[in-house]
């Protein structure tokens, strides 16, 4: 492994972290529907574990509506079951093989208790990044040891190191604050 595999492998790791975050920010309710809420929620159906977004369409006709049809009608009281289970804090309205979901304008209170979960989701991704930085580092100084490069050349690659792990910090900062402003806004 060279100084470059390193650095390439340190940075596809923090990419890793922060796109994890994005992922996790999309399923935080803000004050309007999106299908991103309701996609990756598990649904018992068939005797198995599956993601809704593999059992039914999601729709967002109305900018506080979500629609689910499932593919099969069958499977409808399932996902109704999951809807009410989650930690969403929506009631599914059944009608025939629909289901609805009104999204309730969120309470002040409720709006700030997201905002401490998008910060807590944006620290953990810093935490990842920066257990990136400690992974690189420790292999920059393990090359070092093995005489496969110069402590000169091991200062460069924990620079280039650090510098990434600015970057992505910086990033994940980014997404947080426009996630705090979009949960925000009424």
């Amino acid at each position: 492994m060279t100084g470059d595999d390193i650095l390439l492998d340190t940075e596809e790791a923090m990419e890793k972290s922060t796109e994890y975050l994005l992922h996790e920010f999309a399923s935080l309710r803000t004050g309007k529907a999106s299908p991103a809420l309701v996609d990756n929620l598990d649904v018992s159906a068939y005797g198995t574990t599956m993601k809704l977004k593999q059992l039914a369409l999601i729709t967002t006709p109305e900018p506080r509506l979500i629609v689910i049809q499932p593919f099969d009608a069958s499977v409808t009281r399932d996902i109704e079951k999951a809807i009410s289970e989650s930690k969403l804090g929506i009631n599914p309205a059944v009608e025939g093989k629909l289901i609805r979901l009104p999204i309730p304008e969120l309470s002040e209170e409720r709006r700030k208790d997201l905002v401490k979960a998008a910060r807590h989701m944006a620290e953990e991704a810093r935490v990842r990044v920066r257990g990136s930085r400690r992974t690189g580092i420790d292999q920059v100084k393990k090359l070092e040891k093995e005489g496969k490069i110069t402590e000169d050349d091991r200062r460069h690659l924990e620079e280039e190191i650090q510098k990434l792990t600015d970057k992505y910090v910086k990033q994940i900062d980014s997404h947080l604050e426009m996630k705090e402003v979009d949960i925000m806004k009424v």
